[in-house]
């Protein structure tokens, strides 16, 4: 025969929430660890083409750059990312001065 469940214990189990082991950490809990920034090679979907954001975006930094020949609608995620850094840097949208010719 099983113990009656608490009225606390009903209203987590109806709302999904659960109680962890308590070998399992809690990410909130501790530092702030970002995983946000990771080298484009490293990207588990970089070799997927480039998303329709980056193809706007690199189509918009090259005619900026009056460089349009930088663009590539072949280029993958990762190669894009690459591509968009480079001129972000070359147009001082990175937030840097413009880097000169």
């Amino acid at each position: 025969m099983s113990r009656p469940k608490s009225p606390t214990a009903r209203a987590d189990e109806a709302s999904g929430r659960h109680e962890d082991p308590p070998e399992v950490t809690n990410p909130k809990l501790g530092p702030a660890v970002s995983n946000q920034i990771k080298d484009p090679e490293e990207w588990v979907t970089g070799h997927e083409p480039m998303t329709g954001a980056q193809a706007s975006y690199l189509k918009t930094l090259t005619e900026e750059a009056h460089e349009p020949e930088l663009y590539d609608p072949e280029l993958d995620k990762a190669e894009a990312s690459k591509r968009i850094d480079q001129l972000r840097a070359e147009t001082g949208r990175d937030g840097a001065a413009p880097a000169k010719s």
